[in-house]
């Protein structure tokens, strides 16, 4: 599981998006905190994979937070920003502190959950590798791109996505093509051109699995972190 913690100073909206975290697959909430202090305290001491970090806190700014985040190097940690600073200074200093994302609120669910699927891929995708090629780096990258962000091919719909991605996060094992179109309710052929959108982009994968006699089956799943 990505141990989450979640830093936001408003106490209703630091419970919901604890509420979406667990309904992410592979996410799961450590601890909360509503300051800059507590926030690093609670990195420390709970030793969190992914920090959700809203930038305006009470005592000190989230940028602050991530700074000093940084400059600890005995606690590693990624860090989402999520907030509502939208001037450019917020987000430059976010990207040069490392963000692995930046969210501005107020969002629906979908995006929230697009942002850490992808973060869990690229992450699942770290995890395996011994040594890195410019192809690997790509596909790492790549998977940090959530489908939502990219400009869909001709003839694809977010909608429709959106059904084949959650015909995959059912299935931790994964699922061959046709049991995805019917599970979305999409013919075979359009339910192919979406899993080999979601490949290229990183976010599934496609695997052999081998049975019985005859042709090994393909099948696709999403690309998320191991439950440890």
């Amino acid at each position: 599981m990505i141990r989450t913690l979640v830093v936001d100073d408003d106490f209703r909206v630091a419970d919901l998006h604890c509420a979406y975290v667990d309904r992410v697959p592979s996410f799961h909430v450590v601890g909360r905190a509503h300051t800059g202090g507590e926030a690093l305290q609670s990195v420390g001491h709970l030793q969190p994979d992914l920090v959700l970090l809203d930038i305006y806190l009470p005592d000190m700014s989230g940028l602050e937070v991530l700074q000093r985040l940084r400059e600890d190097e005995k606690t590693p940690v990624d860090v989402i920003a999520i907030t509502a600073a939208r001037d450019v200074d917020s987000l430059r200093a976010a990207m040069r502190g490392g963000v692995v994302h930046y969210l501005i609120k107020p969002f629906l669910f979908s995006t929230f959950e697009e942002k850490l699927l992808s973060y869990a891929a690229a992450r699942d995708r770290i995890t395996r590798l011994a040594r890195a090629e410019q192809g690997d780096v790509d596909r790492i990258f790549g998977a940090l791109r959530t489908a939502r962000a990219e400009t869909l091919p001709k003839g694809l719909s977010d909608a429709t996505l959106e059904l084949i991605v959650a015909a995959l996060g059912r299935s931790r094992s994964g699922l061959p093509a046709t049991a995805v179109a019917d599970e979305a309710g999409v013919s075979r052929v359009t339910a192919r051109r979406y899993l080999d959108h979601l490949c290229q982009l990183g976010r599934a994968e496609l695997t052999m699995r081998y049975g019985g006699p005859g042709r090994p089956e393909h099948r696709y799943r999403l690309v998320t972190s191991p439950v440890s």
